[in-house]
């Protein structure tokens, strides 16, 4: 009796079929965005971010940073060179204001009364608390308002600059009923004396901004006469130009 021969099992296999189209998708959109990487212009460093990205997760590949794009990626190193230039420029222009409101300074004998200083955020013009107003006041003198009008005459400018308007003040409470702080002394300083500047119509009002900041930014200790004089004042700040310039 002729026995039956067992048909040889076989190792059954996964249908990787769809391996093929997937791997087509993937080409495809590689591919696509090889093409919008040589259009446009883009950043290096995020460009190699995002590459090292695609590396990782398709492991073993080929890197597509080995291949050339057709446009070649430049960085514009004039328009960084351009604006550089600009902020060299306006430091200039605000240093030969700076000359002419010290020459002012000088030849009116306000030394005592009236500061400049150059920094990054612009010129700042301090006016000591004494120059304008007196104790616990927010009305500029009557005797002073000629010089508040001549104060702004330079602050007309070509091209016209943004100007902030800061009221300060030392730690001392107030004892009066004007005001309920000093914080509120500080704020109605800075507007009445920003009004006063603006009285001059070459002065344009939009680009005018007041704050009272009170006793929260002093420059020096409030622990002395001294140090409450200084801290008790009015600042100017004479913003760059840099916007308008672009």
């Amino acid at each position: 009796m002729a026995r039956k021969r067992r048909k040889a099992k076989h190792d059954e296999h996964m249908d990787e079929s769809w391996l093929v189209p997937y791997a087509d998708i993937l080409t495809l959109l590689l591919a696509l965005f090889i093409v919008l990487f040589a259009a446009s212009n883009v950043d290096v460093q995020k460009f190699q971010k995002l590459a090292s990205s695609f590396n990782n997760v398709f492991k073993g590949g080929t890197s597509f940073l080995e291949y050339e794009s057709p446009v070649p990626v430049e960085i514009d190193n004039a328009e960084i060179v351009n604006e550089k230039e600009k902020e060299k420029q306006e430091q200039e222009e605000l240093k030969e204001l700076q000359k002419k409101i010290n020459g002012y300074i000088t030849e009116n004998g306000l030394d005592l009364s009236l500061k400049t200083r150059l920094a990054d955020e612009g010129l700042l013009v301090t006016i000591q608390d004494g120059a304008f107003f007196d104790p616990g006041s927010a009305d500029v003198r009557p005797e002073d308002l000629n010089l508040a009008r001549e104060i702004s005459e330079l602050l007309v400018m070509n091209p016209p600059r943004n100007i902030i308007v800061s009221g300060h003040t030392d730690t001392v409470p107030m004892n009066n009923h004007e005001f309920k702080s000093n914080w509120h002394l500080s704020v109605m300083r800075a507007v009445n004396f920003m009004s006063l500047l603006l009285e001059n119509k070459k002065l344009d009002p939009r680009l005018f901004s007041a704050r009272g900041l009170g006793e929260y930014e002093p420059v020096a200790t409030n622990e002395t006469p001294e140090g409450r004089k200084l801290n008790r004042r009015v600042e100017v700040l004479i913003q760059p130009n840099l916007d308008q310039q672009k």
